[in-house]
This record gives structure tokens, C-alpha cells and sequence, in this order.
């Protein structure tokens, strides 16, 4: 491909990628906030009249009352679904890691073996014997792995947060020391800045994976139900709000991971693996204050 033909692609697809993420965080933090009102609506005494409540709001000269249904009801209106951005944003990301990452091949490196990347991380590092042969496969065969890898990412995620875990407070201290450990391995297999945006493919593809995966399908089945005259079931629409939850948490991270690039100090350092587990769980903290605000 001609390297100008490359560039305007690449510029393209960063452009769309950029703006389109821009509107997805931008509408799940929105309604992060709305929610966060409504909570302290409802710690509010109940009015004597039984006046709704509404959070009111105002911007570019209009003024706004949203009320919150507490049991859905089906409404004449047209019904506005936010989908589309999530799906933009991957698909955008998705072909710009494949166009660099993968046809391009920055997640290898000709001067550096993944046994390199080991010993520099732990000097004097020799291994069992099979480990040799193993970090070779992951040399020569990056692309495959790192398929993989995106691929275990959403099933073990989805799994451990849809099956196993039952307490909050467990699963994200599980959930970190799995981060920790797929940064490190990341940071052996791949090139840093390569490892860096493998995780960022991962957690995007999570991201995008709860918004088409589970929470608009259970969207859609407490649609149908209202309008087949039943009653919504509640609780799939709290899971469904659970791994909305979740999006707000990892997007911190992959937001960081997005803009490292443009600091040789993160990923190319010695203790890269550190400095991103590090970020990622400062990222958490930052949403959890963001998410009370």
C-alpha cells in the first residue's frame, strides 16, 4: 500500500476512533450522572401532593425535566437507543491496531525476542526449560496470540463477572491481580508499546462487548415485554446497569493507554508492566470519585 494512502487511513480511522469514543464515554458518563441525582432524589422525603421528581437541567439556553421510571413503562414516544458509538468505536480501533499492530507489525520487534524482553524485565531470568520454546512460539506467532488474547479477555471477564463472582469487593481485587498478570505477560510477548495497546484492544473489546452483548439484549427483551403487555423484568435491566458500571471503570484505563504513546517513559520502561498496572488501578480510583461526583 502506498505510505500516503497509509497515512490518510490511518488519520481516518484515529479521527473517527477519537470522536466516536468521545460520544460513547460522553453519553455513559452522562447517564452515570443522571443516576447519581436520582439516588439523592430518592433519600428526598415523598411530597404530600405526590409531585413527580425530576432532575432538572440546563444548556444552551433550554431547560430540561427528566424523570426516571422506576417501573418501565411503554411510551408512544419514539424510544432513542445509544448503540451505535460503542460499535463505531471498536470497529474504528479494531482496524487501526490490525492496519499498525498486526499488518504493520509493531507488535513484534526484530532486535528484541520475547526471552529478551524477560531478561531485561528480570535480569539474571533463565526459566524452566519449556519456557524458552514457549516465549519463541509467542515471537514468531504475535499475531495468533494476540488474537487470542482479545478473545480470553471478554470470556474470562464475562465468565468470572457473570457467573462466579458474587461480591463486589472480591471481584475487583481478583480482577486487578488478573490485570497485573496479563500486563506482565503482555509486556514479555509483545514490544512495550505493542503490549500497551494489546491491553487497550482487550479492554475495548470488553467495553463494546457489554454494550452489544449484554446490555442492549436485555434492553431489548424488557422492550418486547412492555410491549407484549407484560411486566419488564427489573432485575436483568440492574445486570444490564452492572456492566455499564463496569465500561466506566475501564474506560480510565484505556483512555491512558491511548494517549502512552506519546510517552516513551511509560511503555519503554524497565518496569512498564508496573507502570500500567499501576495506571490501571489509578484509573479505577479516578472513576469511583468521578462516578460520586
Amino acid at each position: 500500500m502506498h505510505p500516503e494512502l497509509t497515512t490518510w487511513i490511518d488519520l481516518l480511522l484515529r479521527w473517527t476512533h477519537v470522536f466516536a469514543g468521545i460520544m460513547w464515554v460522553g453519553a455513559t458518563f452522562y447517564f452515570t450522572w443522571l443516576d447519581g441525582r436520582f439516588e439523592e432524589l430518592a433519600k428526598e422525603p415523598e411530597k404530600a401532593d405526590g409531585e413527580k421528581k425530576f432532575v432538572w437541567m440546563v444548556h444552551s439556553g433550554g431547560f430540561y425535566a427528566v424523570e426516571k421510571q422506576k417501573v418501565p413503562k411503554l411510551m408512544p414516544a419514539t424510544l432513542h437507543w445509544f448503540r451505535w458509538e460503542a460499535a463505531i468505536t471498536w470497529l474504528s480501533g479494531m482496524l487501526l491496531f490490525g492496519m499498525l499492530y498486526w499488518h504493520g507489525k509493531l507488535l513484534t520487534s526484530l532486535e528484541e525476542s520475547a526471552t529478551d524482553r524477560l531478561r531485561t524485565l528480570f535480569p539474571g531470568c533463565t526459566g524452566p526449560v519449556w519456557l524458552n520454546p514457549a516465549l519463541n512460539f509467542m515471537t514468531d506467532h504475535y499475531l495468533i496470540v494476540s488474537f487470542i488474547l482479545i478473545l480470553l479477555g471478554w470470556t474470562v471477564y464475562d465468565l468470572l463477572w457473570g457467573k462466579v463472582f458474587k461480591n463486589d469487593k472480591v471481584g475487583v481485587i481478583v480482577s486487578f491481580f488478573l490485570v497485573v498478570a496479563l500486563a506482565l505477560f503482555a509486556c514479555v510477548a509483545f514490544p512495550g508499546r505493542g503490549a500497551y495497546m494489546q491491553l487497550g484492544a482487550m479492554f475495548g473489546t470488553i467495553m463494546a462487548a457489554n454494550v452489544w452483548m449484554r446490555i442492549l439484549p436485555a434492553q431489548r427483551r424488557m422492550v418486547a415485554a412492555l410491549k407484549a403487555g407484560q411486566p419488564a423484568n427489573v432485575a436483568e435491566g440492574a445486570r444490564a446497569k452492572t456492566r455499564s458500571k463496569h465500561n466506566t471503570f475501564i474506560v480510565f484505563p484505556v483512555v491512558f493507554i491511548m494517549i502512552s504513546n506519546h510517552y516513551s517513559s511509560t511503555y519503554g520502561s524497565p518496569h512498564n508492566w508496573l507502570i500500567l498496572s499501576a495506571m490501571v488501578l489509578g484509573g479505577w480510583i479516578a472513576a469511583s470519585i468521578v462516578r460520586r461526583a
